[in-house]
């Protein structure tokens, strides 16, 4: 089973910093694409930012020119780099894992439990 972690989230005021970290542990034979996702009360999961298995990086609307999705692959470990925080950046941000048990295997997507932000003064 894979395991999936996330850490950092908060309370911070409006125009301040955070750095969410996720880990993936467990019987892992290769890990995929990771992802962080937000949910809002009220609201639908939407995509924050993915880093695909080729490096390449997507952003979702709300997050370009303001967070930084990084990895460590050696640690199967996926960050958030976030700035420039607005109140409606709030929300649970979960953390998306695709990976593979055994060799062979089809990726498939492991979640979180979520970290709150909270952006308030």
């Amino acid at each position: 089973q894979v395991h999936v972690v996330e850490s950092g989230g908060g309370l911070v005021q409006p125009g301040g910093s955070l750095r969410l970290s996720c880990a993936a542990s467990g019987s892992i034979f290769s890990v995929g694409d990771m992802a962080w996702y937000r949910q809002s009360p009220g609201t639908e999961r939407e995509l924050v930012a993915i880093i695909y298995n080729s490096g390449n990086v997507k952003y979702g609307d709300s997050a370009k020119d303001r967070f930084t999705i990084s990895r460590d692959i050696a640690r199967n470990m996926v960050f958030l780099g976030m700035g420039s925080l607005k109140p409606e950046d709030t929300g649970v941000y979960y953390c998306r894992v695709e990976a593979a048990i055994w060799r062979g295997e089809v990726r498939q997507s492991f979640w979180g439990q979520g970290t709150q932000v909270t952006v308030s003064s």
